[in-house]
C-alpha cells in the first residue's frame, strides 16, 4: 500500500486537479492552478516523491528533441478503498480503485442495529473484500442521518441511532481508518469529481428514495447544512391541499414524492398493500388511482425542480435514488410542471436522470475516505 505524506493546502489542490482532470502536462496544470512553474515544480515534487502522482507517459506517443513533456497523472490502482452503505436491512460493500472505479461489491444482510453488531458485520465483510484486494488504504461509510465530524452518528432514525461513535468502533474492529457522513454528502462528493457535476462550478443532486436528499455544490465545493438527514424534506411544502402520511407534513416533498409515501397513499386510498413498482407500472398502464398519486407526484417532482433551479441557479441538476423510475412513467408531466414554474426566457433546466442502487451510495462513501484519508479534507 502507498504511504502519502500529510498535504498541505496548495499540494491538495494540486493532488485534486491531477486526480479528478488527469492525466495533465505541467503547463496545462500550472495554468489552471494559476502557477508558476516553478511553483508548480515545487509542489508535485513531494508528490511524486510519495507515489501519489506519477509521470505518465506522453499522450500522443511520439518522441521529442530533448527531455520529453510527461504529463502527471495518479496511480488509480496503487491502493483501494472500502465503502459501506448502511440501510435498514442490508449493509452494501464496494471497492474502488484511487479515481472511483468500482472494482467488486459485497452485501450482507443486517438483521440488528445493535451499533456494536453493525461494526462487526461490517468489519467481517471489509475484511473479506480485503483478502480479494491487498492494498486497502482505508473504509468509508454513508448513513441516512446526522453525522459529527465524520465519525459519530449523531441521529439516524432508519437504524434508531443517536450518538454513536461508529468510526470508532469500525476502526477498533477492521484495523483500518474510517470515515462516516451522511449518504447524501458522500453521494454528492462523488458526483461532483467523478460523476455528473465534475467541472461545474454549481451543481445540485436531488435524491428520491426512502426519503428526499438535497445537495449544492458552489464553486465546485458541496455546501454543508444541518438539515442533510434528508429529514428536512418533511417541511418542504410542494402542495398545502396536498397528501398527509406518517412521515411528512401535508403536502411536503416526503408525502408526495418518496417511496413509502407514494405506497401510503394507494394503502390509504385502497386498502392494500402495493409495491411502489408496481404503482408505477399501474400508472404506466391507465389505472385510475395510480395514475392519480403518480401525477401528483410528477407534478409535486417538477415543482422541486423549478425551485431549486429558481433560487440556486445550478448548471445541472442530477436526479438520483431509487424513486425516479418515476421519470420513466411522468417524465412528461414533470418537465412540463418545471417549464410551467419557471420564466419563458429562462435557459432550459439541465436535468440528469439516474436510477442509483445502494452500490452508488457505497462508491460516495469511498470517495470520502480517497477525500480525507488521501488529500486530507473534502474539496478545493
Amino acid at each position: 500500500m502507498t504511504s502519502w505524506l500529510p498535504l498541505s493546502p496548495a499540494e491538495r489542490s494540486v493532488a485534486i486537479e491531477v486526480l479528478v482532470h488527469g492525466p495533465l502536462s505541467r503547463t496545462e496544470l500550472a495554468r489552471r492552478l494559476h502557477l508558476s512553474q516553478g511553483s508548480l515544480t515545487r509542489l508535485t515534487k513531494p508528490l511524486t516523491g510519495s507515489g501519489l502522482l506519477v509521470e505518465a507517459p506522453a499522450a500522443d506517443g511520439a518522441a521529442r528533441q530533448g527531455r520529453p513533456s510527461r504529463p502527471l497523472d495518479v496511480r488509480a490502482e496503487a491502493s483501494s478503498f472500502l465503502g459501506f452503505k448502511i440501510t435498514a436491512d442490508t449493509v452494501y460493500g464496494v471497492v474502488t480503485t484511487l479515481r472511483s472505479q468500482v472494482t467488486d461489491r459485497l452485501d450482507r444482510p443486517l438483521a440488528t442495529h445493535d451499533p456494536g453488531a453493525v461494526a462487526d458485520l461490517v468489519a467481517e465483510t471489509a475484511a473479506e473484500l480485503a483478502a480479494r484486494h491487498p492494498g486497502v488504504a482505508g473504509i468509508g461509510v454513508g448513513v441516512g442521518g446526522r453525522v459529527r465530524e465524520r465519525a459519530v452518528v449523531a441521529e439516524s432514525a432508519f437504524l434508531g441511532w443517536r450518538d454513536v461513535p461508529f468510526a470508532a468502533l469500525l476502526q477498533e474492529r477492521s484495523g483500518l481508518p474510517v470515515v462516516v457522513e451522511n449518504d447524501v454528502a458522500a453521494l454528492v462528493e462523488a458526483e461532483t469529481w467523478f460523476g455528473a457535476g465534475r467541472g461545474l462550478d454549481r451543481f445540485a443532486v436531488l435524491t428520491v428514495g426512502a426519503g428526499i436528499g438535497y445537495g449544492l455544490v458552489l464553486g465546485g465545493t458541496r455546501v454543508p447544512f444541518d438539515e442533510e438527514d434528508r429529514g428536512f424534506g418533511r417541511y418542504w411544502i410542494l402542495d398545502p391541499s396536498g397528501p398527509l402520511t406518517p412521515d411528512g407534513a401535508r403536502g411536503s416533498a416526503v408525502s408526495l414524492l418518496t417511496v413509502p409515501g407514494i405506497e401510503y397513499q394507494i394503502r390509504a386510498a385502497t386498502g392494500a398493500d402495493a409495491r411502489y413498482e408496481d404503482i408505477l407500472a399501474g400508472a404506466g398502464a391507465g389505472e385510475p388511482m395510480a395514475s392519480r398519486v403518480i401525477g401528483e407526484a410528477a407534478r409535486a417532482l417538477g415543482t422541486l425542480v423549478a425551485q431549486i433551479a429558481n433560487f440556486a441557479m445550478p448548471q445541472k441538476i442530477l436526479l438520483a435514488g431509487e424513486g425516479v423510475g418515476l421519470m420513466d412513467v411522468a417524465g412528461n408531466t414533470v418537465r412540463e410542471t418545471v417549464r410551467a414554474h419557471r420564466h419563458p426566457l429562462a435557459a432550459p433546466v439541465d436535468l440528469e436522470t439516474r436510477v442509483s442502487d445502494f452500490h452508488d451510495w457505497a462508491r460516495g462513501a469511498a470517495v470520502l475516505a480517497i477525500q480525507v484519508l488521501v488529500l486530507g479534507g473534502a474539496g478545493k
